[in-house]
């Protein structure tokens, strides 16, 4: 096995140009979504850190995309003051928002992907298979990202929509340690969960596509 882009640049190149659009365009939106959940409930951290903005570099950061480059792999942050925001759930708002816009991409991209293979099979069969491959990985990456940002493991969202909710695991999270211990469980839970996530959605999309399909006139 080599390098990532290597290998899908000499099998598949629109595979290649699929995953590189949708990770980063998908976690720019995730993001983004965070920022204006905050915005909304009365946080202006993201607009005053000057992070809406659709820059990957600002949401991203060089590491991240270093890393990106390297593995396939990346992340995005947001920067939100939880004591800025107004209600009692506000911090579970916009922890979910991020994993909300996942979930609202995987629908975009599994509606058009049905739409397509039903309407376009008259098109050029290059055309056809390139924007197949497109919108499966649209469909596919996005309902792993918000599945494993819904883990309840920090830093990832399912922490913060947790700790909102129970006192004893927001002291939890308060712990000196707690960040370092969460981002080491964290590799763990995706090397453990990757498989079955990813199980998860190929069969999701798949099953969601073909009924999506079976109510098309």
């Amino acid at each position: 096995m080599g390098w990532w882009l290597a290998d899908l640049f000499h099998d598949n190149k629109a595979l290649l140009v699929s995953h590189i659009v949708w990770v980063i365009g998908s976690i720019c939106l995730h993001e983004l979504a965070h920022g204006w959940a905050a915005i909304r409930m009365g946080d202006r951290t993201p607009i005053e850190s000057g992070h809406m903005t659709w820059n990957p570099m600002v949401h991203m950061g060089p590491t991240s995309l270093i890393v990106f480059l390297i593995i396939g792999f990346a992340w995005g942050a947001m920067p939100v003051n939880p004591s800025r925001l107004r209600g009692r759930h506000a911090d579970a708002i916009v922890a979910f928002a991020g994993p909300a816009m996942n979930l609202l991409l995987a629908a975009f991209s599994i509606v058009a992907l049905a739409l397509w293979s039903k309407y376009a099979t008259g098109l050029d069969p290059g055309l056809y298979d390139n924007f197949t491959v497109f919108f499966l990985a649209g469909g596919f990456l996005n309902l792993v990202l918000a599945a494993l940002n819904l883990l309840p493991i920090p830093p990832l969202d399912g922490s913060r929509i947790v700790a909102s909710f129970s006192p004893w695991f927001r002291n939890l999270l308060d712990q000196p340690n707690a960040m370092m211990v969460g981002l080491v469980l964290a590799v763990i839970a995706m090397n453990v969960f990757g498989g079955p996530v990813s199980r998860f959605a190929t069969d999701t999309v798949t099953a969601c596509v073909t009924a999506i399909r079976g109510v098309l006139p």
